[in-house]
């Protein structure tokens, strides 16, 4: 909650800069150097006294006052820009008196320019002496006192201006995220990929099994999804002769939220044509080592377990590869090769005690996967492909050659977390056909995360496709696991919040004058 007196207090200290003639948001500033620059002069500061004796001012700072305190005619403050802080002083005999005077306007939280010279204090700190400064922006509200420490997560998360601002640690987290998306980028383009742009709008929900949002485009007068994948628009695009496509694609799915899935969330898709899924994985094992040892310089990182203590993680390849079936059946000892319908392998499933919630609506495929997730993924904590999933659990992957019951796909498993879902891409339009029709049924019998027929991709496929295998990683989710957080809310600038009930009460209020 705002304290309003200090509230207040800022509100007259501003008109009053105003009826001075002082305007309190100026239009800009140049700097000759930035707060880390500073440190890095290799010129020996001047002596204090021989600076008041004859002030050189020629470095112009700009960025937040942090901190200020007044001794009198003597007042030190901290200045903070994006690169770092450093620590000011104000003089009276410097400034002049009504300069000096002035600083009683200025808070903690507002935007200065100031202009000096370093020297160096009796306690070894390199300060700037100000021989003059600028108002840049008057803060209304103060900043956090004690944000080091504080436990109120949400305010973190609702509040993450605050957050960059008290806490280097978070600022430095999402500069590394800029890192590894920029890492990967360039392997990608060093690797002969295009990136691309698909809509985020379409007319089916496809690419995934997961329940979209849906929306209404009013100038076409039709119901529209916010997309759950790219992966349809990309594979149109290898058909359209592109051979190697990605993006970095803005995905919505309208499931529930946990520390590992959000609704919004950033996924990194592309697709290679002539490929399989091995020289998908192949390629996957070069891509994370040149990322990981280019951002980190090593292949070991640590990560949080689900219960919140650290996880050493060690990315050395090669990966243990393991096929879905195989990982069920040593885990619980069903075969779900054996069965060919949800509801035998439900019976199966409650036989030997095994509890799925609504596992009653699931069709046999998202059963599947939903037994796999209760018993196998847990146990999951290293690098890990898991291969080679049943058919109707991947509806746009290519069938085995030799048992047409399973695909041509993997995953990469992190600390339990799936990272990557890929895999040799279904090319053949009459089995894809067929597929998404058992998708549709599902779907018409409650599955709400079934797939819909898409025609107008099934006629796309039928102008022919060559071999293709695809790959989708979780930003997000690597982020998180790289950067040893619980909750993928601590790598997402501002993740989507519930609106405080003062805020509405205000909105309201005002929409109704």
């Amino acid at each position: 909650m705002i304290d309003q007196n200090e509230f207040n207090d800022r509100l007259r200290k501003l008109n009053e800069l105003r009826a001075a003639g002082i305007n309190p948001y100026a239009a800009r500033y140049d700097k000759t150097h930035s707060c880390k620059e500073l440190f890095a002069i290799k010129k020996k500061p001047r002596a204090i006294e021989s600076i008041l004796k004859k002030p050189a001012p020629s470095i112009k700072i700009r960025g937040r006052l942090v901190s200020f305190r007044e001794h009198g005619r003597l007042s030190f403050g901290n200045i903070l820009d994006f690169s770092g802080r450093i620590q000011v002083c104000f003089m009276e005999n410097v400034l002049g008196k009504e300069k000096y005077r002035l600083l009683k306007k200025l808070d903690v939280a507002d935007f200065i320019g100031a202009k000096g010279e370093l020297f160096t204090t009796k306690h070894g700190e390199l300060t700037l002496l100000v021989t003059d400064y600028i108002l840049l922006s008057k803060a209304l509200r103060p900043l956090p006192e004690k944000w080091h420490g504080l436990q109120d997560v949400e305010a973190k998360y609702r509040s993450r201006y605050l957050d960059l601002i008290m806490d280097e640690n978070a600022k430095n987290r999402f500069l590394l995220r800029t890192k590894v998306i920029n890492s990967i980028r360039t392997f990608l383009n060093n690797n002969e990929f295009i990136e691309v742009e698909t809509p985020v709008l379409g007319n089916k929900a496809s690419g995934a099994a997961a329940k979209p949002f849906m929306t209404h485009h009013n100038a076409l007068d039709i119901d529209v999804y916010l997309r759950i994948a790219p992966e349809m628009y990309l594979k149109r695009c290898i058909v359209g002769g592109f051979e190697r496509v990605y993006e970095f694609a803005k995905c919505f799915r309208n499931e529930g939220m946990d520390p590992s899935h959000l609704q919004e969330f950033l996924m990194l898709e592309y697709y290679a044509a002539y490929w399989n899924y091995e020289d998908n994985m192949d390629f996957t094992e070069k891509l994370f080592t040149y990322v990981l040892k280019e951002v980190f310089g090593t292949l070991e990182t640590e990560c949080l377990s689900r219960d919140g203590k650290s996880r050493k993680i060690n990315f050395k390849t090669p990966w243990p590869r393991k096929s879905f079936a195989d990982l069920i059946k040593s885990d619980c000892g069903i075969d779900i090769m054996k069965y060919s319908s949800a509801s035998d392998l439900r019976k199966e499933i409650i036989k030997k005690g095994i509890k799925i919630d609504g596992m009653e609506k699931l069709g046999y495929g998202n059963l599947t996967d939903a037994l796999y997730k209760k018993v196998s993924r847990p146990k999951l904590i290293q690098p890990t492909f898991v291969i080679k999933h049943p058919a109707d659990t991947k509806p746009l992957a290519r069938r085995n050659d030799d048992n047409d019951k399973i695909c041509d796909t993997f995953q990469l498993l992190v600390n339990e977390w799936e990272v990557v879902n890929a895999y040799s891409e279904l090319v053949d339009p009459v089995d894809q056909r067929q597929r998404l029709e058992r998708q549709a049924k599902a779907k018409a019998a409650g599955d709400e995360e079934a797939m819909d027929m898409d025609e107008d991709y099934l006629r796309c496929m039928e102008h022919g496709m060559p071999p293709i295998s695809g790959w989708g990683l979780g930003i997000d989710r690597l982020i998180t696991l790289l950067t040893a957080q619980d909750n993928l809310k601590d790598v997402v600038l501002f993740p989507l919040m519930k609106p405080l009930d003062e805020d509405i009460k205000k909105e309201q209020k005002a929409a109704s004058k």
